[in-house]
């Protein structure tokens, strides 16, 4: 949820105005209860990142979650291993909302938790992570967009692991968008660092309390030919079945779990 720039016909990232974002009502519509489609997204991105540190063990200093939105289920996945975790988000509606959960976070993640805990790394963070969670993580206003590009320094800022979750292609319906988004959160990787991101496959769109926000129309071959240039190891999986999505207009969920190439 950040602005971006070319033109055309497409509805665009920057014609959409992001603090109409209602982050109450789109927690309603989505994460009140553990949907099945999550708890199996839960599971391989904890199987893959409790992998990758059982294989490197140590903290990782630094993580990211994209346009983190309302969801903190992503931040979830990197809590064990991070001493920070930046939540990157454009809209301040949604800026707000993740400061307010920071000091106790709502009841209705605790199933997400528990998904996670099965696995040793997240275990050993015990039944209640309120306390790690807002120790570590960092809401913070940015733009997509930006990320991998030098700063005043001349330096990119880069980050040890990280996650993207139904972001680069439900901002804009340019497929060149879609492509730059996914370009930049790759670039903001350090190299080998172990990731997890997650797309809407064919989505046409989404209603988020009165407002209508757009998407791009991407499957899983787009999805796996693009993050091939950043990650040889990514071997993205389809998740969804027909009659029990979610909600209409999108035909299943994209997970693709790897590491930025060297």
């Amino acid at each position: 949820m950040t602005p971006g720039s070319p033109t055309g016909a497409d509805k665009l990232n920057a014609d959409v105005d992001w603090d109409n974002f209602d982050p109450q009502a789109y927690i309603r519509n989505n994460y009140l209860v553990l949907h099945p489609d999550d708890e199996e997204i839960l599971s391989a991105v904890r199987d893959h990142f409790g992998d990758h540190f059982r294989r490197n063990p140590g903290p990782v200093a630094t993580g990211i979650d994209v346009g983190a939105g309302p969801n903190l289920y992503p931040a979830f996945t990197m809590l064990p291993w991070c001493d920070e975790i930046t939540l990157y988000e454009w809209s301040a509606a949604n800026v707000a909302h993740l400061e307010g959960q920071r000091a106790s976070f709502d009841p209705d993640w605790d199933p997400f938790w528990d998904v996670l805990r099965r696995e040793d790394g997240y275990a050993r963070l015990g039944a209640d992570p309120r306390a790690r969670f807002g120790q570590t993580v960092r809401p913070r206003h940015g733009n997509l967009y930006d990320l991998g590009e030098p700063g005043p320094d001349g330096e990119a800022e880069r980050w040890a692991m990280g996650t993207m979750f139904f972001v680069a292609e439900s901002i804009t319906t340019s497929l060149d968008e879609f492509r730059r988004g996914v370009s930049c959160f790759m670039n903001a990787l350090e190299p080998g660092a172990p990731f997890a991101a997650a797309f809407m496959e064919h989505s046409l769109g989404y209603q988020v309390g009165v407002h209508d926000f757009p998407a791009s129309d991407v499957g899983e071959q787009e999805v796996r030919n693009l993050l091939k240039q950043y990650a040889g190891d990514v071997d993205p999986i389809h998740i969804g079945k027909p009659g029990g999505l979610v909600r209409e207009g999108y035909t299943g969920m994209i997970l693709a779990c790897g590491h930025r190439n060297d």
